[in-house]
């Protein structure tokens, strides 16, 4: 099993470039930040996680930038997106941005991408939320030509470019892996489709077992498109050693542990006890 960290950082919490320092210190293998350009204060989309949106969303930084000062702070700690809200982002910025960051970091780059779940925030930037899945796809079809292509093109129904130039390749080969979040009912069909590991969430002990038949859907539809076994990590996992074991007879190869947007005086002691319940 590996190890990581979630965080939503903030300009009032421990900034990026400690946080992944102490992170790497303790064993960790990957740091991930989530991502929300902005918050429309109508708020008519209602927060997944049920009652008020936590302060966190709204104060975010940009994750590329946090994430810059993370893998400068490190040597080995894997940096990533989770996730990368893909569908209300240009992808050849994007396809850009990521291979920058895979290609200065030596090849650490993890990218977490997902569809979102704020329909103001979507509409905010022209994405109509009924075709979001759709454009997810192509998005990162597209970026995959930058990455891996001289002369890179696409024509799809959200992205067309012509045959264009566009360095640096990352690190990566063929490129970072592709993480799709969410588990959603095609989250499997998506994940085989343009992804290259499985990102979900809200799974407890409750549901670890209906979880499992999932994975060995995601696999059996893996090896239908000649993929071989496809990588299956949890986000906000539950911290409890019990739980951990449930995901790795489910199939889970990597966990993802949130701590709190806060201060070194919060976070460090999180980390601690976190560090401790996978020695």
């Amino acid at each position: 099993m590996k190890y990581g960290i979630l965080m939503f950082p903030t300009h009032d919490a421990v900034d990026p470039a400690t946080l992944a320092r102490e992170v790497e210190d303790r064993g960790f293998e990957s740091l991930v930040f989530p991502e929300h350009s902005h918050i429309p204060v109508s708020r008519r989309s209602p927060y997944p996680g049920g009652g008020e949106l936590p302060r966190m969303y709204v104060h975010t930084f940009d994750p590329f930038v946090a994430l810059s000062y993370a893998a400068s702070a490190t040597t080995s700690l894997r940096i990533g997106t989770g996730v990368c809200l893909v569908i209300q982002r240009d992808p050849i910025h994007t396809a850009k941005e990521v291979a920058s960051l895979d290609f200065l970091s030596g090849g650490r780059f993890l990218f977490g991408v997902g569809a979102g779940w704020n329909r103001e925030e979507m509409a905010d930037h022209g994405t109509d939320a009924r075709t979001r899945m759709r454009r997810m796809a192509e998005n990162i079809k597209a970026m995959k030509e930058l990455w891996t292509k001289d002369e890179a093109e696409f024509h799809g129904e959200f992205v067309d470019f012509e045959t264009s130039w566009a360095w640096p390749k990352p690190v990566q080969k063929p490129h970072p892996p592709v993480i799709v979040g969410g588990n959603g009912p095609t989250a499997e069909e998506r994940v085989v489709d343009f992804g290259d590991e499985w990102m979900p969430q809200g799974i407890t002990l409750d549901n670890v077992a209906e979880f499992g038949e999932r994975v060995t859907r995601l696999q059996q539809l893996a090896a239908d498109a000649g993929r071989g076994t496809i990588p299956v990590s949890m986000y906000y996992a539950v911290p409890d050693e019990k739980t951990i074991d449930a995901y790795a007879e489910a199939g889970v190869g990597r966990v993802f542990f949130g701590v709190d947007s806060a201060g070194r005086d919060t976070v460090l002691p999180q980390l601690d006890r976190l560090a401790q319940l996978i020695r």
